[in-house]
């Protein structure tokens, strides 16, 4: 006898439990990340399109339940957030409207270097508005993870957080709950973090998520098949346009240092032998409003064939940015829980190097996806 789909997921939720997770910052990200969960919490395996995995370890995408949140934008803080996915300057794809009331409501965040000072010069409904609520200390942001029960902690602070980045690690290490590192700070794979986390007993999978079809990985599928064909690179670009607030927030070119090395380093990574800094440019590039949460990717790459004939190759890729890395989180949120079940601590090698563009370890595509399913499995420790 089969239950009906509603019952079922009802005896699944009760039998598995849910996996709690807090948010910082919520942006773009954070909003596809939160209608995807309702918007599949309503289908089965069978309807489960855009998914990498319906099933991890036995739980499903509707396991996961957002338990905290943390922004320093005014429209947002103290807002449900149920409501602040959908509040300016967030303009990713409304996918999944009917998004039921949490009672959860934003907490103030840490702002530090979470913005950057030009985004001031812009619209309102383009950028942030500070909020003038008091920021939190680190021990009023442990004790909102603590009593939330929050399990694991995502860090979507724009791009060039680095001390935001870092002080909710340390919260996240404090608070004794998991960190996925989703931006391009080096955190899991910066050794000295690692260890913090190891010591602590608490596993972290990043930095810098992939998307399921972005610029990044399909850059890198490229690489690996000019690599497999006996194609000589010998020069390449990846130039990005969008329009969210993270490409504007991208205009400061003194936050894109870790950025460019991450996106560069993913690539790099792929190719038997590492080109010349000259011969290898990956953006991001410029902020263009109308875009969106569209972004729009183009690449070139020049090599030679047999003989040392020359040829070359472009692609434009036009995705919605921040939905394209939602599914990608639903399955590290799962993996980072499969690892708390386990005693599983510190950096999550497998998952980082198959979820991230910058993990601690890099292995080519196909070995980080073994390696991955291996993990789920519980073939491969870590």
């Amino acid at each position: 006898m089969y239950l009906p789909f509603e019952e079922s997921k009802k005896w699944w939720k009760l039998r598995m439990g849910n996996i709690k997770i807090g948010i910082v910052g919520i942006g773009n990200c954070a909003s596809s990340l939160i209608q995807g969960l309702e918007y599949y919490n309503n289908r089965d395996s069978n309807d489960s399109n855009g998914l990498m995995h319906w099933d991890i370890g036995g739980y499903k995408p509707f396991n996961i339940e957002v338990v905290a949140a943390f922004d320093i934008d005014k429209r947002k803080v103290g807002v449900d957030i149920s409501e602040a996915i959908f509040t300016l300057p967030n303009c990713t794809t409304t996918f999944c409207s009917d998004i039921p009331k949490t009672g959860i409501r934003v907490s103030m965040g840490k702002a530090l270097d979470g913005y950057s000072s030009h985004m001031a010069d812009y619209d309102e409904d383009r950028t942030f508005i500070l909020s003038d609520e008091k920021e939190p200390s680190k021990e009023d942001v442990v004790r909102i993870l603590q009593e939330s029960g929050a399990e694991m902690l995502l860090n979507y602070c724009p791009v060039g957080s680095e001390e935001a980045s870092k002080f909710y690690a340390e919260c996240a290490l404090e608070a004794g709950v998991g960190f996925i590192n989703n931006i391009p700070v080096f955190i899991a794979s910066d050794p000295v973090w690692a260890a913090k986390f190891e010591e602590k007993g608490i596993p972290i999978i990043g930095d810098d998520i992939k998307a399921q079809i972005g610029a990044t990985i399909t850059h890198r599928t490229l690489v690996d098949l000019f690599e497999k064909r006996g194609v000589k690179l010998d020069r390449t670009y990846q130039l990005n346009t969008g329009g969210n607030t993270d490409f504007l927030n991208m205009l400061n070119r003194n936050r894109l240092a870790s950025k460019k090395t991450s996106k560069t380093e993913a690539v790099q990574s792929v190719l038997g032998k590492r080109l010349d800094a000259d011969n290898i440019h990956i953006g991001p590039s410029d902020y263009v409003p109308w875009q969106k949460d569209n972004k729009v990717c183009f690449i070139r790459m020049e090599g030679r064939l047999f003989g040392d004939v020359p040829m070359n190759l472009e692609l434009r890729l036009s995705v919605e940015d921040s939905p394209n890395s939602a599914g990608v989180s639903i399955d590290a949120i799962r993996c980072c829980k499969l690892a708390l079940e386990r005693g599983i601590v510190g950096a999550l090698l497998s998952p980082s190097s198959f979820f991230m563009k910058h993990p601690p370890e890099q292995y080519t595509d196909d070995v980080a996806y073994q390696y991955t399913e291996d993990f789920i499995a519980g073939k491969r420790e870590n």
